[in-house]
């Protein structure tokens, strides 16, 4: 069987396991969905949807965060870890879209990775989720499950992508991300991964080999 050939019938099962493919981060407009996986780096996305509830509250506007107080921004998103950082970069992040970009994020990948913070994780995200376009997001489920799967072979965020980018339907690309990451918490944990009762055994090369563990992934952003 090749990659190409395990890809299609893994995307098939999780698409009939998840018929909803979405993305678990609150968000109502495109800058927002920016900000929150910023946020959600080092963070989960339920603590992260907190925090935002009331951040684009007090911030309800582009120009807002960017005139922001960076000290009030920051102990804002103090819950999410790494606060200074990230509170830096999202009113850099903001004050750049308006400056450069008239207030509209990219829709290209490398625009997006000229924004302050962002990686080509939130950049495919942004580029997939916001314009459906193909998109890898290698996120730790995605690149834990699949180097189990055998699709790919690396722990590296962008060698993963690069990777699944050959043997992925594009077009199928971003939701198969999405369902994951439901997976990867349902059943393929990083520890104690439930293979009993795992509708994705027939194609893992992890169970039929156990000893060949993945790494601890790195984290993108």
């Amino acid at each position: 069987m090749t990659k190409k050939e395990k890809a299609a019938i893994v995307v098939d099962k999780l698409e009939r396991r998840y018929p909803d493919a979405l993305c678990s981060l609150d968000y109502r407009k495109p800058y927002e969905l920016l900000i929150s996986v910023r946020l959600a780096a080092q963070c989960t996305d339920a603590r992260v949807n907190i925090v935002t509830q009331d951040l684009f509250k007090k911030y309800p506007t582009l120009e807002s965060f960017a005139d922001a107080d960076l000290e009030e921004l920051t102990e804002m998103v103090r819950p999410c870890g790494f606060y200074k950082v990230k509170g830096k970069n999202i009113k850099d992040m903001c004050r750049m879209l308006l400056d450069e970009y008239d207030g509209v994020v990219p829709d290209e990948i490398d625009e997006l990775l000229k924004l302050p913070g962002v990686g080509r994780k939130t950049a495919n995200l942004i580029v997939g989720d916001v314009y459906g376009k193909p998109a890898v997001v290698t996120d730790t489920h995605c690149i834990r499950i699949t180097n189990r799967l055998g699709l790919a072979s690396s722990d590296e965020p962008v060698k993963v992508e690069m990777q699944l980018r050959k043997c992925l339907d594009l077009s199928k690309s971003n939701d198969f991300c999405h369902r994951l990451v439901l997976f990867g918490r349902d059943v393929c944990k990083a520890q104690r991964p439930r293979c009993d009762e795992c509708e994705l055994r027939d194609e893992c090369e992890w169970v039929k080999h156990p000893v060949k563990k993945v790494r601890r992934t790195k984290k993108a952003v």
